[in-house]
């Protein structure tokens, strides 16, 4: 019997949709973010049946807004979360040597000695940038993965991020950590490599009650209203957890971006370190990216009330990303410079400290008094740890076949996305200094299982993150989507 597609297309949707109505699975999981598609990998690899269904998109919420970072736990190091930082140290071996090395790339980080960095900040800084290399060895990361962090003299720290003021400068010490080529693509991956695996994945489908045997969802393209049957359900819909399981309670934080042009700031080859002012546990990070840009973040404020469907950058987070770089840069960066913004919600476990940067990484994963599984909080390096956890009490409390998991060894799946387009010039950019190719688009319709132009726009490619890039290529993006539906259809 052949493996099924790895390819996620509307028509495997309507027919899978279609399936998913009559049949009974082992596993459903509610939610398609990274925590959700990590589940449906872990439990589909065990030879469990799985249906994951999720109300918009795939990494629709806070998985496609973090730093882009696999990291090792510089701060859970420095607030003495020894345990969270050695299992992120062991997940980022995991994601660059086994899993997704193809997804993934050492990232030079620069914490610079000089005025405005104090020397308790960087002696703090040193001694866990040190701290968290020995998390590397026992991880067993090699070194050409991950180098070992060293002292650079000035000169060495003005050429990796020319914009640094020279001023007082006295180097600096660099290290590395894993930078993830984009956050929503890991998701989409993932979600992938599990559909390979026999996995149903149906975005747009939202849970509308969930049970100890199944949800109630509707189709939010046909409004139609249906029962999905299952023998456990995983709730993993990361900040809306609360409103499907009343036992949970989820405390949001936010945590805020901004998008410069990296030319603005010399076009750095390594990310910046910049410690809060007066802390040694809290950091802004400038962040080189693809298509020459540069991200600035993050924030950690509470976020009181409704969830909302999309989070919003404030202007003071804004003001407070701008004023942190700029008490280490020569040529201040102005408001009118930022090129973009964004925001996401951390879905972290209420445990009554007074402050959203005290609340614990540590993520929960408990059978709610409706006899499904919910997982929340955590991070997006560790989320396969999360997955199987999930999977583990599932198949523990429900008494589905029991199996290990196998997602520390499944190497993600990985395309070659210009040799299987089919439409014209595949190789040519949607729009003039916009790092995305036609054939990008196209495959994010035929393999990547986005449906609309706006899948296309925030999450396959993030064009979307700069208003000005959406509007210059949102008429080549359209016809490429509606062209490439035409044709599976």
């Amino acid at each position: 019997m052949s493996r099924p597609s790895s390819d996620l297309d509307p028509r495997r949707r309507r027919r899978e949709l279609d399936r998913s109505s009559l049949d009974e699975v082992d596993v459903l999981v509610v939610g398609g973010g990274i925590t959700g598609a990590g589940v449906a990998l872990d439990a589909a690899s065990r030879g469990l049946s799985v249906t994951l269904v999720e109300a918009e998109d795939l990494a629709f919420g806070t998985s496609r807004f973090s730093s882009k970072l696999v990291h090792g736990g510089l701060r859970y190091l420095a607030t003495g979360d020894i345990a969270t930082a050695r299992e992120s140290a062991q997940e980022r071996h995991l994601l660059m040597t086994a899993i997704a090395p193809h997804l993934i790339r050492p990232l030079a980080q620069l914490l610079p000695f000089r005025p405005g960095v104090t020397w308790r900040q960087r002696g703090a800084g040193a001694v866990g940038m040190t701290l968290g290399d020995l998390l590397r060895m026992q991880a067993r990361t090699p070194r050409s993965v991950l180098p070992a962090p060293r002292p650079v003299s000035a000169r060495t720290a003005a050429r990796l991020f020319p914009a640094l003021d020279a001023r007082g400068l006295r180097g600096g010490m660099l290290s590395y950590d894993g930078q993830l080529v984009d956050d929503a693509r890991l998701v989409v991956t993932v979600a992938r490599t599990a559909a390979g695996m026999g996995a149903r994945i149906l975005t747009h489908v939202r849970a509308e009650r969930l049970h100890a045997g199944g949800a109630v969802v509707t189709d939010e393209f046909t409004g139609e209203r249906f029962e999905i049957r299952a023998r456990s359900v995983i709730n993993a819909t990361g900040v809306w957890a609360g409103t499907l399981d009343d036992a949970i309670s989820v405390r949001p934080s936010r945590g805020t971006h901004i998008v410069l042009d990296a030319a603005d700031l010399g076009d750095p080859s390594a990310a910046l370190t910049i410690p809060h002012e007066g802390s040694i546990s809290r950091y802004v990070f400038a962040l080189p990216q693809r298509g020459r840009r540069v991200i600035v973040g993050l924030t950690d404020e509470s976020a009181p009330g409704p969830v909302p469907r999309i989070a919003e950058a404030s202007e003071p987070e804004i003001a407070f990303l701008l004023a942190t770089l700029n008490r280490v840069v020569s040529t201040p960066i102005r408001r009118d410079q930022v090129r973009g913004s964004f925001a996401g919600l951390r879905p972290l476990v209420d445990n009554g400290a007074d402050a959203t940067a005290d609340v614990s990484r540590r993520h929960l994963v408990a059978v709610s008094e409706g006899g499904f599984v919910t997982v929340l909080g955590g991070k997006l390096t560790t989320y396969r740890r999360m997955a199987e956890d999930a999977v583990d009490l599932a198949v523990r409390t429900r008494g589905l076949p029991l199996a290990p998991s196998r997602s520390a060894s499944i190497r993600l799946i990985q395309d070659d996305v210009v040799g299987r387009a089919r439409l014209a010039d595949a190789e040519a950019e949607v729009a003039e200094g916009i790092a995305v190719t036609r054939a990008e688009v196209e495959f994010a319709v035929r393999a990547e299982g986005a449906m609309t132009v706006d899948d296309v726009m925030e999450r396959r490619t993030r064009i979307g993150l700069v208003d000005a890039d959406r509007e210059r290529s949102l008429h080549v993006v359209e016809e490429i989507v509606a062209q490439t539906l035409a044709q599976i259809d």
